[in-house]
C-alpha cells in the first residue's frame, strides 16, 4: 500500500503541473474535501425539510418535537410533545419513508462507484451482474403465489443467486476479467428478466399485477422502521466497508497488472468487493425494489466536484445519493397528488437527461465521458 500511495501522490503532483491556477476543474478538485460537510448539512436539511411536505403540511417545528419525543429526550430538552395526529404521521409514516430513501440512494450510490472502478466500465452500476433481475425474478415468485411477507428475503436471495451464477458462469469461460464479468452478468440478467416475465405471464391475477409492476419500478412507499433497520443497517455496515477501499480502487483504474504490482491481491479482492456490492444491493433492493440510475448518475455527478480519487468520492457519493433520492421520492408523492408514482419513474426520468449532459459536457471537454 506504500507503493500505491506514492504512486497515487505522483500522480496527483502530475496533475497539479499540467494545470494552470486559473483551470476550473481542478480548483473544485483541490477544494473537494469542503463539499462534505456541506453535502452532511444538506443532507440533514433534505430528511428534515422532506418530512414537513405532503397532503398535510407539517412544520419543521412539528418534526423535530416528535423526533426529540420518540427519542426520550422531550422532559431532558423541555420540548412539549406534538398532536397526536401530526406525531402519527411523521414517526409511523413520513420519516420512515425518508430515512429509508436515504439509506438506499446512499448505498446504490456506493455501490455504483465500486462497480464501475472494478469494472472499469463508465456505464456499470450496482445492476450490472444481473442483481436487479435476480432479485425482480425472486420477488415476483412470492408476489404471485401471495407471500408477500417473504418478499424481502426472496428478493436478496435472488440478487445472491444472479451475482453467484454470473461470476461462475464468468469463470467458467477462463480467468474473471471485468469485460467477462460484465457480458456474464448480462447473460443471467437476461435470463432473469425473461423468467420474470414468464412468472408475471403465466401467474399474475388481479391486484398482484399491480403490486408486481409497482415492486418493479421501484418504490419506498411502504417503508416501516424495519425497513429503515435492514437498509440502514446494509449501508451503514457494508457501505462503510466498501466506502474504505479507496485506495485499492485508485490501484484498480491502472488495471489489474498494475494493480498486482502495487501489492493488491486482485483476484481475491475483487471477488470481495463484488460480494459486498451484491450483499449491499440484495439487501436495498429488497426493501426498494429496483431503482434505477442512482448507482449510474452520481458517481459521475460527484467526480465533477471531487475528482476521481475514491477516498474523496465514495462517501461524497453516499452523501449525494442519500439526498438525491430523498428529493426523487419526495417528488414521487407529492408533484402528482393525489396519486403517486414509483420513485424509479422519477428518477429515471431526471437521470436520462443528466447522463446525457454528463457526457456531452465531456465530449466537449475532450475527456470522451462525464
Amino acid at each position: 500500500m506504500t507503493a500505491l500511495r506514492a504512486a497515487v501522490a505522483r500522480d496527483e503532483a502530475r496533475d497539479g503541473a499540467r494545470t494552470s491556477p486559473s483551470s476550473p476543474v481542478p480548483a473544485r478538485r483541490r477544494g473537494g474535501a469542503w463539499w462534505v460537510p456541506v453535502s452532511v448539512l444538506v443532507l440533514a436539511s433534505s430528511v428534515l425539510v422532506a418530512v414537513t411536505i405532503g397532503p398535510a403540511d407539517l412544520s419543521v417545528a412539528e418534526v423535530a418535537r416528535s423526533v426529540v419525543t420518540h427519542l426520550g429526550l422531550g422532559g431532558l430538552l423541555d420540548v412539549a410533545p406534538p398532536e397526536r395526529l401530526a406525531d402519527a404521521m411523521v414517526w409511523q409514516l413520513r420519516l420512515p419513508r425518508v430515512l429509508t430513501a436515504a439509506a438506499v440512494g446512499a448505498g446504490l450510490a456506493v455501490c455504483g462507484v465500486v462497480m464501475q472502478s472494478l469494472t472499469r466500465n463508465p456505464l456499470a452500476d450496482p445492476y450490472l451482474l444481473g442483481l436487479s433481475s435476480g432479485a425482480s425474478l425472486g420477488a415476483v415468485l412470492v408476489l404471485v403465489v401471495g407471500m408477500t411477507a417473504l418478499l424481502p428475503v426472496a428478493a436478496f436471495a435472488g440478487a445472491v443467486a444472479a451475482l453467484v451464477a454470473a461470476l461462475t458462469l464468468a469463470g467458467a469461460i477462463g480467468t474473471i476479467t471485468p469485460t467477462r464479468t460484465v457480458l456474464a452478468g448480462l447473460a443471467v440478467g437476461q435470463l432473469a428478466a425473461a423468467a420474470t416475465s414468464f412468472v408475471i405471464f403465466w401467474s399474475a391475477t388481479g391486484d398482484s399485477y399491480r403490486e408486481i409492476l409497482s415492486w418493479l419500478m421501484g418504490s419506498v412507499a411502504g417503508s416501516t422502521w424495519t425497513s429503515v433497520a435492514i437498509t440502514g443497517v446494509a449501508a451503514g455496515v457494508l457501505g462503510s466497508v466498501l466506502a474504505s477501499t479507496g485506495s485499492v480502487l485508485d490501484a484498480f483504474t491502472f488495471g489489474d497488472t498494475s494493480a498486482a504490482a502495487l501489492g493488491v491481491p486482485v483476484a481475491r479482492v475483487r471477488w470481495l468487493l463484488l460480494v459486498g456490492v451484491a450483499l449491499l444491493t440484495g439487501a436495498l433492493v429488497s426493501q426498494s425494489g429496483s431503482i434505477g440510475f442512482v448507482g449510474l448518475i452520481l458517481p459521475h455527478a460527484v467526480r465533477l466536484l471531487s475528482g476521481a480519487r475514491h477516498r474523496l468520492l465514495l462517501p461524497l457519493s453516499a452523501l449525494c445519493g442519500a439526498s438525491f433520492l430523498v428529493w426523487a421520492d419526495t417528488l414521487a408523492r407529492t408533484v402528482f397528488a393525489p396519486r403517486e408514482v414509483p420513485v424509479g419513474i422519477i428518477t429515471a426520468a431526471i437521470g436520462a437527461p443528466v447522463f446525457a449532459a454528463l457526457l456531452w459536457k465531456g465530449r466537449r471537454a475532450g475527456v470522451g465521458g462525464a
